[in-house]
Order: C-alpha cells, then sequence, then structure tokens
C-alpha cells in the first residue's frame, strides 16, 4: 500500500509543534479547561522514520472508559520495531480525557465523542473536541486503528469491525489477524465515517470490557497493530516479532443481539468465544426465589461474540451479541488456536 505523500511531509505539523523525519517526541494538543482553568490536553507520541512511508494513527479512550487500548498503546511504545519505520506513527492512548480522568465513557455533556465526527469548532464540546482530533490527527494521516471495548458491564470477543465493501479495508482488516471480523456499517457521527470520508483506511477493534485491563485482549491489540503496521510498510518484515499467526480470519455472514425476555436475575450457561447452535439454552432468568424460570435460547448457529457481565437484568437488556459463519465450527477451532498463541 502506497502512502499518501501529503500526508509524510518532511516537516509534520501538529498544533505548534514541528516534527522532522527521524524525530520522536511527546507533545500534547490543549482542547478545552476545567473549571478553575486547570488546561486539559490529548497526549500524543509521535515517531517519524528516517524514510517515507504511510502515517498510521492508533488512538484509544474515545470513550473515556475503555482502558485496554490505553495499555495496548503502552506496549506498543516498547517494542523496538517502532524504530524503524518507514513512515510516521501517531499514538494517542487517550483521546477522551474528560471521560478517562472521570473513569466515564462520555463528555461531561454527556455527549458520545463517537457520534460526534467530523465536529464543529463552533458546537457542543464533544463536536469541537472531534474537529480537533480531525485536524490534528486523523487528517494527516493515511491508515487508523481505534481502539475500543465493550459498554460497562459489557464484554467482548476480540474483533475487528469494518466496512468491508472497501477493498483497502478489507485487506487492513485481514491483516490484523484476530480470527472473527464484523463486516460493520459506519455510523453517522463515528470516527470511522469521518475518516472514511477523508479517504483514511481505518479499522476498530474491540475486545473486552470497560474500566478492566484483559491480558488476552491486550496482547491480541499489540499483535494486530504491528501485523497492520507490517502489512502497510510501516515497519518492514524482517523486524517484526516472529508470532504464532492464525492461519485463517473469519468474516461474520451477520450478527444478533439476544434480549431478556424478563426482569429477573440471571444464570449463564455460555461463555463469551463458546460456538452456540440453534436452540441451545444461553442462560436462564428467574425470580430472587427461583420458582419462575425462563430460559434464553440462541436462534441460529454462532459464536458467542460479545455478552452482557452484570447477573441482574431488566425485560428487553442486551444480553448476547452471536456472530453467524458459514462454519462456525473452523471459526471455534481458529479460535481455540489463537488464545493457544497468547499463552
Amino acid at each position: 500500500m502506497k502512502s499518501n505523500d501529503n500526508r509524510d511531509p518532511e516537516v509534520l505539523k501538529i498544533g505548534t509543534h514541528s516534527i522532522k523525519r527521524g524525530q520522536r517526541v511527546n507533545i500534547s494538543i490543549k482542547v478545552a479547561a476545567l473549571y478553575d482553568h486547570t488546561p486539559l490536553s490529548i497526549p500524543l507520541e509521535i515517531i517519524r522514520g528516517k524514510l517515507p512511508g504511510p502515517t498510521l494513527f492508533i488512538s484509544a479512550a474515545i470513550h473515556g472508559d475503555e482502558l485496554n487500548g490505553v495499555e495496548i498503546i503502552r506496549r506498543i511504545l516498547k517494542r523496538k520495531e517502532i524504530s524503524h519505520l518507514s513512515g510516521t506513527l501517531i499514538l494517542v492512548p487517550v483521546v477522551n480525557i474528560f471521560g478517562f480522568n472521570n473513569k466515564s465513557r462520555y463528555l461531561p455533556d454527556r455527549r458520545d465523542l463517537n457520534r460526534s465526527f467530523p465536529g464543529n469548532s463552533k458546537g457542543s464540546l464533544a463536536s469541537r473536541m472531534a474537529k480537533i482530533f480531525m485536524k490534528e490527527v486523523v487528517k494527516k494521516s493515511t491508515h487508523g486503528i481505534d481502539l475500543h471495548t465493550g459498554a460497562i458491564h459489557r464484554t467482548n470477543l476480540p474483533q475487528i469491525r469494518a466496512c468491508l465493501d472497501d477493498e483497502k479495508t478489507r485487506e487492513l482488516a485481514q491483516s490484523f489477524g484476530v480470527p472473527v471480523i464484523i463486516d460493520s456499517k459506519l455510523r453517522d457521527g463515528s470516527l470511522r465515517e469521518a475518516a472514511r470520508k477523508n479517504k483514511v483506511t481505518t479499522l476498530l477493534f474491540e475486545g473486552g470490557e470497560a474500566l478492566r485491563f484483559d491480558e488476552d485482549v491486550i496482547k491480541s491489540g499489540v499483535k494486530g497493530c504491528i501485523s497492520v503496521m507490517e502489512k502497510i510498510g510501516l515497519i518492514p518484515k524482517h523486524k517484526a516479532k516472529k508470532v504464532k499467526k492464525v492461519q485463517e480470519v473469519y468474516i461474520a455472514n451477520s450478527s444478533y443481539w439476544i434480549r431478556s425476555p424478563h426482569s429477573g436475575t440471571l444464570s449463564f450457561n455460555k461463555s463469551l468465544g463458546d460456538r452456540v447452535k440453534k436452540g441451545d439454552i444461553l442462560a436462564t432468568v428467574s425470580d430472587p426465589f427461583g420458582r419462575e424460570v425462563i430460559e434464553i435460547t440462541s436462534i441460529d448457529n454462532g459464536i458467542l461474540v460479545g455478552q452482557s457481565k452484570l447477573p441482574l437484568v431488566n425485560q428487553g437488556d442486551a444480553l448476547f451479541h452471536i456472530a453467524t459463519f458459514k462454519n462456525s465450527t473452523k471459526v471455534k477451532k481458529a479460535l481455540e488456536e489463537y488464545k493457544d498463541s497468547h499463552t
């Protein structure tokens, strides 16, 4: 994949900073202030190779309580491979600094930053932050990886979500190396939608749950990001650490959510990554005495790629996210091999 020369200049300007080829700098972009006028800034680490090439941004904590991505970026910063770049790597461990410091998904105005792109310099706080991030990071990149987890009290299997009608995006998604890829349509106001409109090929990595570190997910994310860097030519293949790779990745035909038919206490029968068949009992919901028990069953064959972590549910709550595949048996085997390669 060739880089866009306009996005890999001799001197890269981000905010008030100018970064030359061969430099590695840590900078901050001021976005707002607290009530007491304490400034808040988005931290960035920018690593530029001596040779030209693609510009990749990796971002985390657009939802402030999604922490696995923060740790993924911290570990990438310690990798030897990033000392041999042809191009530029922009690492942004915490985008939503307000949410991060408050352990919250949202900004103080209760808006979702990932529904506020491309932003407006005269809009809400979320819209203004989105505008700054687009201007200073996304529009100066050729590729992007946005790191996410499940929402609070919900966990996700490591997976890539991407709009696969674009061939470049499809190739990049497969290069990440996680066994499960979900063809996810673009949402209005999302970073992926805004990036695509600016011709920045972008993936969304999902894994784990909010406010928790998950070691398997973190290892998956690090490995996948390094694989993407290798794929786009940001790092040479012979510099990438040799790791066991899954032989094949699988694109889901579709996915669906199972919701609770009744309020009560939930008992799980299936776990994340399990293969389920149509009619399998996924869980039961009952009253506090256990006298009225209602079974919750799968409506189709597939792989359990997301689930609630709370044992208390209301009627209509989303409980299980199931992805369907042409051959879910092969996907299950690939997941087991992938997990083994991280232990």
